[in-house]
């Protein structure tokens, strides 16, 4: 669909059912290196026994086994795929939207420019961040609550989001929310770079951006993705932070705020504190944004075949 196009209840539809189909769809199959990738930010390094062979991803992944079985590489799972249906929804409702007012900046083919689409990916980023940043907090807390010792478990999702609004308030249904918009810069990258190789691919090729190959889908979306992810990392570790240590109690380090974990990363880690679990992050999110992107294309284009497009009132005289 491009720019100057006017959007009804069936593309609002089909864009939110596509984008949680194809985000539930990268979750599972990513979830493990999303464990490790928030023990990581959270934790650090783990300890490598003396003689053992394996890498940081290696030896993680035998610690949680070890310690969770293979139930612990998918904990977290749950919260993850009930924050990624309202969470897609709402993206792409809310950037579909901000597209067709933005039409104005549209090119000759109907492709917005990249400060366009940068602006239409902002605002809708932000209106996800804040209505789902409890169901990720819930996610962060599960992943990382085994490598507690003397904190009562949380049981489930509802058990956790009852608890931290008992506990902490609504404050800490909102941890991390600053670090979170701050990320908002991650997809003000991603989505116009994604549209930017589409067009490029589709030129290349001689045809629209709607009719490419779920290859060319791949490879736009992995380079936009690596692209992103290298430039936003960091606010990454400092959401992740903020948001697990609300459960600790008589923790070492404590955290008053962005600006004072900045700083306690800074002084302890320096700037590879920053990119910690960085590595993993990259060998999920590629993959996790080609199987998305994608599949999104894909069962879009699928929900577009089969669903009616509804008439125009104006159009039939009624």
């Amino acid at each position: 669909m491009t720019a100057g196009e006017h959007r009804n209840g069936r593309d609002i539809i089909c864009d939110a059912v596509s984008g949680a189909s194809a985000g539930a769809i990268a979750a599972t199959f990513v979830c493990p290196l999303d464990v490790i990738k928030t023990r990581l930010q959270v934790h650090g390094l783990p300890k490598v026994p003396p003689g053992q062979k394996g890498g940081v991803i290696v030896t993680s992944l035998q610690n949680i086994i070890r310690k969770d079985g293979l139930r612990g590489i998918y904990r977290g799972l749950s919260p993850t795929l009930a924050a990624l249906l309202p969470n897609w929804a709402v993206y792409f409702a809310v950037y579909g939207h901000l597209k067709e007012l933005l039409h104005s900046h549209a090119d000759s083919n109907g492709h917005l420019s990249f400060g366009a689409n940068m602006i239409a990916a902002s605002g809708a980023g932000a209106a996800t961040s804040i209505a789902t940043n409890p169901l990720w907090v819930v996610k962060t807390r599960l992943q990382t609550q085994g490598m507690r010792v003397g904190v009562v478990p949380y049981t489930g999702i509802l058990s956790a989001l009852r608890r931290i609004i008992q506990e902490e308030g609504f404050r800490g249904w909102y941890s991390g929310l600053l670090p979170s918009l701050a990320g908002i810069s991650h997809v003000a990258i991603q989505f116009p770079a994604y549209e930017k190789f589409k067009c490029y691919l589709a030129q290349r090729d001689n045809t629209t951006t709607n009719k490419l190959s779920p290859g060319k889908v791949a490879v736009a979306s992995s380079m936009s993705k690596v692209l992103a992810s290298l430039m936003t990392y960091p606010h990454e570790v400092i959401r992740s932070r903020l948001q697990e240590q609300g459960q600790v109690r008589n923790s070492g380090t404590h955290y008053k705020g962005v600006v004072d974990c900045v700083k306690k990363v800074f002084h302890k880690e320096g700037v590879a504190g920053f990119y910690r679990g960085c590595a993993t992050n990259l060998l999920r999110t590629t993959p996790s944004a080609v199987i998305t992107f994608t599949s999104y294309e894909m069962i879009s284009r699928f929900l577009q075949g089969i669903i009616p497009p509804r008439e125009n009132p104006s159009k039939t005289g009624t």
